[in-house]
């Protein structure tokens, strides 16, 4: 049931602390204000790249505002930025309309119970590993790795497969940052 979900998947959507990170929050103070850091993995990075290649639009929702979000959703090319979305149902609503797409077309990862209206009303419903229970048992889906540690990538991979894309996203992957002479080998 699963798999015929994610065929029709055409937008991910994702939360931030605890699904694009392990959830940790570090502030550091400076003498005027205060830097907010998070550590991202590097495989969910690869797999913006791999949905990308796929045809998968993709965008973060959170309720947090930071510049440290910002500047990687600008990295990743996250085609949608949702930041200090308290109701995450409204920005989900708004992303749909925009991309004309309906809820069954659209993936969400959350963590958290903030996410699980958006879990509740989109097509295919992913919880980290180290979801909090409530937001697992409403999931379709389940990662393998917890958040900050490849969950995306995991959803990624997951949706590219059951759409029968998955080796040729990686093989472009690996083709487009490959030397042209290499390639002749």
């Amino acid at each position: 049931m699963s798999k015929a979900r994610a065929k029709k998947i055409k937008l991910l959507l994702l939360d931030v602390d605890g699904v694009m990170t392990d959830g940790k929050l570090f502030f550091y103070p400076t003498n005027d204000s205060t830097i907010e850091v998070k550590g991202f993995h590097a495989h969910d990075g690869a797999g913006f790249s791999l949905a990308r290649l796929g045809g998968i639009k993709t965008g973060i929702i959170t309720k947090r505002v930071s510049e440290t979000v910002r500047l990687r959703a600008r990295d990743l090319k996250i085609e949608y930025v949702y930041q200090g979305a308290a109701d995450k149902l409204v920005a989900f609503r708004e992303i749909l309309a925009e991309e004309k797409l309906k809820p069954e077309e659209a993936a969400y990862v959350g963590d958290d119970i903030i996410d699980l209206p958006v879990m509740r009303n989109c097509g295919l419903a992913f919880a980290v590993a180290n979801a909090r229970d409530d937001v697992k048992r409403e999931a379709h889906i389940v990662t393998p790795n917890r958040g900050g540690e490849g969950a995306v990538r995991d959803a990624i991979e997951y949706i590219l497969k059951a759409q029968g894309s998955l080796a040729r996203c990686i093989d472009d992957y690996i083709s487009d940052r490959t030397p042209a002479e290499d390639k002749k080998q």
